[in-house]
């Protein structure tokens, strides 16, 4: 069997001593080429999980990234495989250029100022945001903004992404368009949402989190819909 992009083995997180833990004997593995929604009320886990995935909250159990380990001595490693999209885009915007912000992801692992900007460029272009290059982020719509952190993190050809909300305050086409163009991106992916219309679109299939517990895992996007249904009696 294909060796595993994201694997959580038994993994817990507990933020105080005497509260709940905020993950709970959570296990399940991510393929490659797989697009997983993470879906979860507020409070369920979602953002933990994400944070313990790349190594920014304590965790117990194992997580193992393209089959290696994270810890202490692979966390620089381990990152450099991910692409995590932030749940707020303009929070991971930093530079007074669209096309620099961009580039960035490839300048700090080394690569010449030349080839990184052509490569950004290249990775607007893949989302139809090319046109957005030369300006800046604050003059930026948030669906703009939305497209030009995604091409930030796109850029490195990360082999897991993680997206908190991706669709978060989209309008209907955009959100089909978002989920056309992840649609033809290689990486795994693992999709924080609470937008069920997009998961449809852009994952194959789902967990489901409740109180740092999965309680459902498969394709079954009905069975979501019906647990919510139940929430709101």
């Amino acid at each position: 069997m294909t060796r595993a992009v994201l694997n959580f083995e038994h993994v817990a997180v507990r933020y105080h001593e005497n509260r709940p833990p905020a993950l709970n004997d959570v296990s399940f593995a991510i393929h490659p080429g797989e697009r997983v929604a993470l879906f979860g009320l507020n409070g369920s886990g979602k953002t933990t999980l994400f944070l313990a995935a790349v190594g920014l909250v304590p965790y117990e159990g194992i997580i193992t990234v393209g089959g290696q380990v994270l810890g202490k001595k692979s966390l620089a490693e381990v990152r450099s495989k991910i692409g995590f999209l932030f749940n707020v885009p303009e929070d991971q915007l930093l530079f007074p250029r669209v096309v620099d912000d961009v580039a960035f992801t490839l300048i700090r692992k080394g690569a010449p100022a030349p080839e990184a900007r052509q490569k950004a460029l290249e990775a607007l272009a893949s989302l139809g945001a090319d046109s957005l290059a030369e300006r800046p982020p604050h003059e930026l719509s948030h669906g703009e903004r939305l497209r030009t952190a995604l091409a930030g993190i796109l850029v490195g050809n990360p082999l897991l992404l993680l997206l908190d909300e991706p669709s978060a305050g989209l309008d209907p086409p955009a959100k089909k368009r978002l989920a056309r163009q992840l649609g033809d991106c290689p990486s795994a992916m693992l999709v924080a949402t609470h937008d069920i219309s997009f998961a449809r679109l852009s994952c194959q299939r789902c967990i489901m989190l409740e109180h740092g517990r999965i309680v459902l895992e498969g394709q079954s996007f009905d069975e979501v819909e019906t647990r919510w249904d139940l929430y709101g009696r």
